[in-house]
């Protein structure tokens, strides 16, 4: 298995290089004024000094959670509860993490974010079963801090403050998703070096992510300026946000698909590790594997909607969903009691992380497009509900069955509930073909061929 994820994970970034590659030759010319601005260039720095160790301390925790609570000696079944206790944090603070960073501050929240998150690891030395549950309600909450504290603080400073221009901010955004994937890869392989190399511990990555989250609380404290977003009453926001839900057949079939398909990627992120650890698999090489095909996802995406291929998102947000059902399916059979073949189920696990990186693009730009920007909080709200609430029945569902057929149900389970969301977006995609707000716009004509006579 290590010299599998290794190849594995060579392969896949050197294929997302070249991809990247071809995606700029084929992008149309476009010299953008951004970074050219010296001023911009040096907000953009001390955004991303604060934001991306926040991220690195953040995926240096994913490769070894399962194996900590099992090193602790926890039942499978323990550990599942463990995981609810997080969704259901997350579902919680999800709600109301909006509201809390505009009347708590932004710059305020981000620093909570180091303090909890930090606590959050620290937990990580206990092995009372309460305490981790404890430290599973502060990741909770400090994910919900993370997804969104930083961005609203930087789109603040962006308009109100320094008054960019707002077609500059995905400049910035794009950027941090690069190095995110980036970090994401090295991650892996820096939690498999502290774990395994020094033979530190599956908790020894949470001890490290520690400086990685005082450092950006640091830098947020000295360099950022405080800011506050406008006070909305929850009860308004969700109301307005449940009357655009059930009054756009598109907003609800993309809610559908969203609480499907990612119910099913928190499962998989709790069943990996027990499929693949039994076999040798080092976590931490294996996770690296998983974000480069991510980001190789990621990249499809781009290269399939540049200039050259124009292909449409509801397109590649259906190629997810099949290649997520398919993937599942291989795992039904791969992970059959005494007849497992991890090379099969590395091969799946592959395939869903790659399905996810064409997944949240192309998610994004059609949310983007049919939710308006003042319902979008309010709509978001219940997209997250159902899909926690999935992912923690499923969780609950593998609590109360046995080890050796549980795994395998629940990969059956989740691939009935992909084929509900194939049928989902199977209904998108017959409306995509007549609304053209779920396509991409026409490239725009040339300027030669727009000022040429016509012809006689």
């Amino acid at each position: 298995m290590l010299l599998a994820s290794c190849s594995a994970c060579a392969l896949l970034l050197a294929t997302c290089l070249a991809l990247e590659l071809a995606t700029r030759r084929s992008r149309a010319p476009a010299a953008p004024p951004a970074p050219a601005n010296p001023a911009f260039r040096r907000f953009q720095r001390g955004y991303y000094r604060v934001y991306l160790p926040a991220l690195a301390a953040d995926w240096l925790q994913g490769p070894y959670l399962y194996k900590l609570y099992q090193h602790y000696r926890f039942l499978e079944g323990q550990i599942a509860i463990l995981y609810v206790c997080g969704f259901a944090s997350s579902v919680f603070f999800g709600l109301i993490s909006s509201f809390l960073i505009d009347r708590l501050g932004r710059k305020k929240s981000c620093v909570l974010f180091s303090l909890t998150y930090s606590a959050c690891c620290l937990v990580k030395l206990s092995r009372d079963y309460l305490v981790l549950a404890a430290g599973r309600v502060l990741g909770g909450l400090s994910t919900a801090l993370l997804f969104s504290a930083f961005e609203a603080w930087y789109v603040h400073e962006h308009v109100e403050r320094y008054d960019f221009p707002a077609e500059w901010i995905p400049v910035t955004f794009s950027r941090a998703a690069f190095w995110n994937n980036v970090i994401a890869v090295g991650a892996g392989g820096a939690a498999d070096f502290f774990a395994e190399g020094l033979g530190l511990g599956p908790v020894a990555p949470f001890m490290v992510s520690i400086p990685l989250l005082v450092l950006s609380g640091v830098f947020a404290v000295k360099n950022w300026e405080e800011n506050y977003g406008e006070k909305r009453a929850f009860s308004k926001t969700c109301g307005d946000g449940l009357r655009r839900l059930l009054a756009d057949r598109r907003v609800l079939l993309l809610g559908a698909i969203q609480a499907l398909f990612e119910s099913i990627i928190y499962i998989f992120i709790f069943l990996w590790t027990p499929v693949l650890d039994p076999h040798g698999a080092p976590l931490g090489v294996v996770f690296s594997a998983f974000m480069a095909a991510s980001a190789l996802g990621s990249s499809l995406y781009r290269l399939a909607v540049s200039t050259r291929y124009r292909l449409q998102p509801v397109h590649l947000l259906s190629l997810a969903v099949l290649l997520l059902f398919f993937s599942l399916f291989m795992l039904v059979f791969s992970t059959s009691p005494g007849q497992e073949s991890p090379a099969e189920s590395f091969l799946a696990f592959l395939l869903i992380e790659l399905s996810c990186g064409l997944y949240f693009p192309a998610m994004g730009f059609l949310r983007r497009k049919v939710v308006p920007e003042k319902d979008r909080l309010g709509v978001m709200n219940w997209f997250r509900l159902p899909l926690n609430l999935l992912a923690c029945l499923g969780l609950l569902v593998l609590h109360d069955s046995d080890r050796q057929t549980g795994t395998r149900s629940m990969f059956g389970g989740c691939a009935a509930v992909a084929l509900l969301a194939l049928v989902a977006v199977g209904r998108l995609f017959a409306l995509s073909r007549h609304d053209a707000e779920l396509r991409l716009p026409a490239p725009p004509a040339p300027p030669d061929a727009a000022d040429a006579p016509p012809e006689p």
